[in-house]
C-alpha cells in the first residue's frame, strides 16, 4: 500500500512536521549550577557547597562559587534567550539564598528573583519556577536533611515563602527535580550531596522529599486555585538484554521499579510498588521497618494530591541482564578520587549491557526512540488517567565542543549536540502523534555550567560559556534550536545550514 505523505496535515510538501499548538519551547537550568555570588547577599551554605569541599567528590574540587556569574549576569542572559526565541524558562530557586541556613527569609535573596522574573516577562518568556534542584540547606543537612521528617515541613514553608514574593508574576510551580537523585544518588549512592552510604537514608529521603511535594501542592493550591503545578522526575526505559530470559527481564523490572515507579506509584497510585519493597526487605529488612514506621497514616493521601503537570527529564535508557556481558559498557558515572556505591538498593545480580549506540561525552547512549516509549508509557499508564499533561522537562547531551573563529566571528560547530536536539525532538513529535499530550520541551541545558560531581569536565549548553571571560557564545545547537522555534516545525534542511 502506497501512502502520499503530502495529505498527512502534519507534514507539508517538504517532508517538515509541525509542533502541535501552543507547545512550548524552552531551556532549563538549575541555581547552584549557573548562579555563582555562593557567598553574597545573605547567601549561606547548601549541601552542594559542603559537598564539593570534600576530598575526592568532584572532579578537580570544582564548586559552584562563581559558576556561569549568572547573578551579576541574568539580564544578559535573558536577553539571549530572547534572542534564541525562547517561550519560556524552567529555573530553579536557591532555597540557601532565600532562607539562608533553613532560617528566616533573607529580602536580598528574595529580591534577586524578583528581578530575574520581572526580566523574563519583561523579554515575553514565560517563568517556570522550579522550588527544589539539591541546593539543601547545609544546617538542616546537619539536622538529619531528608531522611529528617521535619525538612518536608521547611521545604512547605519555604515554597510558601517564595508564592508570597512571585505568586501574583508566577503561574506555574515545580516542587521538586528529580527526587531519586535527591535521594538514592545522594543518600544511598554517596554520589552526590550529602554522600551518605545508608539504604535507610535513602528510602527515608525518597518518601520525605514526595511529602513535601504533596503538602507544597496542597497548600499553594488552597491559596491559588488557578496555579499550574507539577514536579519532575527523571524516567528512563528498562529494557531486558534478552526478553526471553527471566533473569534479564527481572532485571528490567528492578530497574524500572526502582527508578520510574519507586516515584510514579505513590503520586499517581497511592502506594509503594510492593514487589520493590519485597525486594528490598530481602535486602534489608531493617531499613524497611523503619521505612514502614516512617509512612504515616495520611501520608500517601498527602503524595497523591492531584497536581497539573509531570516533568520527564530523559537521558538514555538502560539495557540490563541477570549475567555480565562479554565486554562491559563504558562507566558513565564522574570518575572522582571518592569510592561510591550503587543507587540500586536491590541491584544484586544485574549486569548493564551495550546496545551498541552512539554515546555522548558522558558515555550515555543516544537513544531518542527511548523517549518516545517513555512518553507514550507514562501517559498511557499514569497521566492520562490523572488528566495530568505531560512536558519534557530535561534533555540535552555534553560533547567535547571546539571553538573556531572564521572571519571575525567565534563559533561552535557541535554537530553532534545538534542532531541529538533534532532526534529528541522528533522522538517527541512521534509521541504526540501517537496520542501523547506532550506540551512542551526543555533543552538541558540553556548554559554550559557545574555538571555536579563532575564539575566542570562536561558542557551541556547550547551556549558555550568561557569560564575565565564569562562571555557567552550560542553554539550551532542553539542556532538550530532558533530556527526550529521560530519555524514551528522539525524539517529537513541540514543543520549546517542553520544560522
Amino acid at each position: 500500500m502506497t501512502i502520499d505523505l503530502t495529505e498527512d496535515p502534519r507534514l507539508d510538501v517538504t517532508g517538515a512536521r509541525a509542533f502541535p499548538p501552543g507547545f512550548l519551547f524552552g531551556a532549563a537550568t538549575a541555581a547552584y549550577q549557573i548562579e555563582g555570588a555562593a557567598h553574597e547577599d545573605g547567601r549561606r551554605d547548601s549541601i552542594w557547597d559542603a559537598f564539593s569541599r570534600v576530598s575526592g567528590a568532584v572532579i578537580n574540587g570544582d564548586n559552584g562559587d562563581v559558576a556561569c556569574d549568572h547573578y551579576h549576569r541574568y539580564r544578559d542572559d535573558v536577553a539571549l534567550m530572547k534572542e534564541m526565541g525562547l517561550q519560556t524558562y524552567r529555573f530553579s530557586t536557591s532555597w540557601s539564598r532565600v532562607r539562608p541556613d533553613g532560617g528566616a527569609v533573607n529580602p536580598a535573596g528574595v529580591d534577586f528573583y524578583r528581578r530575574l522574573v520581572d526580566e523574563l516577562l519583561d523579554a515575553g518568556i514565560l517563568p517556570w519556577l522550579t522550588l527544589y534542584h539539591w541546593d539543601l540547606p547545609q544546617a538542616l543537612q546537619e539536622r538529619g536533611g531528608w531522611a529528617n521528617r521535619d525538612t518536608a515541613d521547611r521545604f512547605t514553608e519555604y515554597a510558601l515563602d517564595m508564592h508570597d514574593a512571585l505568586g501574583d508574576r508566577v503561574n506555574v510551580w515545580t516542587t521538586l527535580n528529580e527526587p531519586w537523585c535527591a535521594s538514592f544518588l545522594s543518600y544511598t549512592a554517596g554520589i552526590h550531596a550529602p554522600g551518605h552510604f545508608s539504604m535507610t537514608e535513602g528510602m527515608l529521603a525518597s518518601h520525605h522529599l514526595l511529602l513535601g511535594h504533596g503538602q507544597t501542592v496542597r497548600e499553594l493550591r488552597a491559596r491559588d486555585a488557578s496555579l499550574t503545578l507539577g514536579i519532575t522526575l527523571n524516567l528512563t526505559v528498562a529494557d531486558p538484554a534478552d526478553p526471553t530470559a527471566p533473569a534479564d527481564v527481572d532485571a528490567a523490572r528492578r530497574i524500572d521499579g526502582q527508578f520510574n515507579r519507586w516515584f510514579l506509584d505513590p503520586l499517581f497510585r497511592g502506594a509503594y510498588p510492593a514487589d520493590i519493597l519485597a525486594d528490598f526487605q530481602k535486602k534489608d529488612a531493617a531499613a524497611v521497618a523503619v521505612f514502614t514506621e516512617a509512612v504515616q497514616p495520611g501520608d500517601l493521601a498527602a503524595i497523591g494530591t492531584p497536581f497539573d503537570t509531570l516533568g520527564v527529564n530523559y537521558y538514555h535508557g538502560e539495557l540490563v541482564g541477570g549475567t555480565p556481558p562479554v565486554v562491559a559498557p563504558p562507566r558513565g558515572d564522574a570518575p572522582t578520587d571518592r569510592v561510591t556505591t550503587s543507587p540500586f538498593p536491590a541491584s544484586d545480580g544485574i549486569f548493564w549491557h551495550d546496545r551498541e549506540l552512539a554515546r555522548t561525552a558522558m558515555n550515555w547512549e543516544v537513544q531518542p526512540e527511548g523517549l518516545t516509549r517513555l512518553l507514550k508509557r507514562t501517559w498511557d499508564e499514569y497521566a492520562e488517567p490523572a488528566g495530568v499533561a505531560l512536558y519534557v522537562t530535561e534533555n540535552g547531551a555534553a560533547y567535547d565542543d571546539e571553538v573556531i573563529i572564521a572571519d571575525g566571528e567565534t563559533r561552535v560547530p557541535d554537530a553532534e549536540r545538534t542532531a541529538f536536539l533534532r532526534a529528541h525532538l522528533g522522538a517527541v513529535l512521534d509521541a504526540a502523534e501517537a496520542g501523547v499530550d506532550v506540551r512542551g520541551y526543555f533543552y538541558w541545558s540553556l548554559l554550559d555550567n557545574y555538571e555536579w560531581a563532575w564539575g566542570y569536565e562536561k558542557r551541556f549548553g547550547i551556549v558555550r560559556v568561557d569560564y575565565d571571560t564569562q562571555v557567552r557564545t550560542v553554539k550551532d545547537s542553539g542556532r538550530e534550536y532558533r530556527r526550529i522555534i521560530a519555524a514551528r516545525e522539525l524539517d529537513d534542511v541540514h543543520p549546517e545550514v542553520a544560522s
